[in-house]
């Protein structure tokens, strides 16, 4: 079901302190904290005795108490202290994950360490150019299977039903898409010609009348998208155009965290290249972005439920393509990762006997 070499925003890191922050990632409990150094911690939220999370013992400096009976682990996951035996169990460890810091979200990678590569997170240019402006983002958690946001974030047409109020209007429901797949995920884009501007851009746009757009949605593997919006003044744009001076140009990151096959956590932030500085741009642009994502919350809440629930075959549409063809390039990529993993343990095995 889940891509386990991969990264993952387990939290922003505004809302993990010396504290324990018990979370859930590709349905394994987590328990996230800082040391007093503040480096972040991410481990395994059960004590290996009886299992109970040790989200809910206590933090001691830079060490976790287990609340059932004091076994204590340090950030690496050893057992460093045992007061109610007369010395720690070999056993008594608990599985401790790589973490990084980056554009301020907490990323764990869930699977194998030795293979956790911090140069695999999106890298973001512009997001320390003082000429873009920055809207800190949000997050919230969908009632569905992360595959079924992906499906959306491929999906350009659906802003002219979902988003009538915000991101779509007709211009967008009819003009073909284009679908590249590329090694690392799926981008499906379109330019929209000589149309009227949607609801969500005209308090932001520097020019006035009818515009062309481009709308460029990207999802990479496991589940990370990049929405590009840019708007131009009507006859201005095109493939090869160069930017206008007075161009709307947004870059939305999108990170979907699946909690379990029924829920997915969902973060975000937008880069923007008008009125850097302005918090009440920022302000502004955070609760209309908010607002349409709610809109998208309503829809996939209710699609996860319908599929869940369903009696006759769904059916696949042209507008599909991108979405289908990310989840098989998901679905090799988790039968890869697994056959190798079946292979590691047949080995294992071979050597043992």
């Amino acid at each position: 079901m889940f891509l386990k070499n991969a990264w993952y925003v387990a939290a922003w890191d505004t809302e993990v302190k010396h504290a324990l922050h018990a979370t859930t990632l590709l349905g394994q409990p987590i328990v996230l904290y800082r040391k007093t150094d503040g480096e972040a911690v991410a481990l395994e939220d059960a004590c290996p005795h009886r299992k109970l999370p040790l989200s809910m013992g206590r933090l001691h400096g830079d060490v976790v108490e287990c609340g059932y009976h004091g076994l204590t682990f340090d950030g690496s996951g050893t057992c460093v202290k045992a007061a109610c035996v007369s010395r720690v169990p070999q056993a008594a460890h608990v599985r401790s994950y790589p973490v990084e810091e980056r554009y301020g979200l907490i990323w764990v990678w869930m699977g194998d360490p030795a293979k956790a590569d911090r140069a695999k997170i999106l890298d973001i240019p512009e997001f320390q150019d003082p000429h873009w402006g920055l809207n800190r983002g949000d997050s919230m958690t969908i009632e569905c299977n992360y595959l079924f946001m992906t499906d959306n974030l491929l999906d350009p047409s659906h802003v002219a039903w979902v988003h009538q109020s915000t991101f779509g209007n007709s211009a967008c429901e009819s003009q073909p898409l284009q679908t590249q797949v590329n090694r690392d995920g799926v981008v499906v884009s379109r330019w929209l010609y000589d149309v009227e501007v949607a609801p969500f851009y005209t308090k932001y746009l520097k020019f006035e009348g009818r515009c062309d757009r481009l709308q460029y949605y990207e999802v990479r593997y496991p589940a990370h998208a990049i929405i590009k919006g840019v708007l131009t003044p009507a006859g201005t744009a095109g493939e090869n155009a160069p930017v206008h001076e007075k161009a709307f140009l947004m870059d939305s990151y999108n990170f979907m965290t699946p909690v379990d096959e029924s829920h997915t956590r969902y973060y975000w932030f937008q880069l923007r290249n008008f009125d850097a500085d302005d918090e009440n741009v920022s302000r502004q642009f955070a609760s209309d972005v908010r607002r349409a994502f709610e809109e998208d919350r309503v829809i996939l809440t209710a699609v996860h439920a319908g599929m869940a629930r369903r009696t006759t075959p769904n059916i696949d549409l042209a507008i599909d393509s991108g979405p289908l063809r990310f989840r098989r390039g998901m679905e090799a990529l988790i039968r890869l990762e697994q056959d190798a993993a079946g292979l590691k343990l047949s080995n294992e095995a071979h050597v043992h006997a």
